[in-house]
């Protein structure tokens, strides 16, 4: 690995940006929720989660707790294990391509893939959370 990479991936806050990245996800939804509560709301109703205010609420304080959590890389195995449920969660949810026709279950099959690899990124999350503890880092 060249030298000026090993640099770069050795920065503390390269690490911290990548945690932004990785929870993206999670905290633009959570505020989007938060900000268009209502909208949210109308959303949890769209796919039958009831009651809606109460199920948005518990959405976004999940998204935006997990995510400040991961950010400040504090009890990284708790917000990861919390958000990869919820995402595993949306699946059924939200993306079931199976009972989806055409093109609409191609591109919730797409959104599944994703969710599934946010999954396995929020595990090396919570991999690599633990490995800097033990670092001293």
């Amino acid at each position: 690995m060249p030298s000026w990479i090993a640099r770069i991936l050795d920065w503390s806050y390269f690490a911290l940006f990548a945690r932004i990245v990785l929870t993206f996800p999670f905290w633009a939804s959570g505020l989007s929720k938060l900000i268009d509560f209502s909208g949210g709301a109308a959303e949890m109703a769209h796919f039958g989660l009831s009651p809606p205010a109460f199920v948005n609420a518990l959405v976004l304080v999940t998204q935006l707790t997990g995510a400040l959590l991961i950010i400040a890389n504090r009890h990284v195995w708790v917000a990861t294990g919390a958000l990869a449920v919820f995402t595993l969660l949306t699946i059924p949810i939200a993306h079931d391509f199976w009972n989806q026709k055409g093109h609409i279950a191609q591109l919730e099959f797409f959104f599944v893939v994703e969710h599934i690899s946010v999954i396995g990124g929020l595990m090396l999350a919570a991999i690599l959370s633990r490995q800097s503890k033990h670092k001293g880092a």
